[in-house]
């Protein structure tokens, strides 16, 4: 129990270096791709891809329900990118701008 306690005290920097290693990394996109792939399981990858899908569809004013029916996805899930969506500075929206998609 002590360890996860020191963990979870220890989180907010732990992110912050994963945050800080992809910065760095981002402009070699091979390397970039098989960080990431190792990073992450194969379901929480598929998962980060399917949510950018939904991010741009919002983005491009398709309704929740569309949007969950093509990707087969419960409501909820659409709804979770949508909520992130009404935040004008949020990560999504200013992602979006940067890659003039919105």
């Amino acid at each position: 129990k002590l360890g996860w306690m020191c963990m979870k005290a220890n989180s907010e920097q732990y992110k912050k270096e994963v945050v800080e290693v992809i910065y760095k990394i981002t402009r070699d996109k091979g390397l970039l791709g098989d960080f990431i792939k190792d990073l992450l399981t194969p379901r929480e990858f598929e998962n980060i891809g399917v949510r950018w899908q939904i991010v741009k569809r919002l983005a491009k004013g398709e309704h929740q329900q569309a949007i969950a029916e093509d990707l087969h996805l419960g409501i909820s899930t659409v709804t979770r990118g949508s909520r992130e969506m009404r935040k004008k500075e949020g990560g999504f929206r200013r992602a979006l701008r940067l890659l003039k998609l919105n």
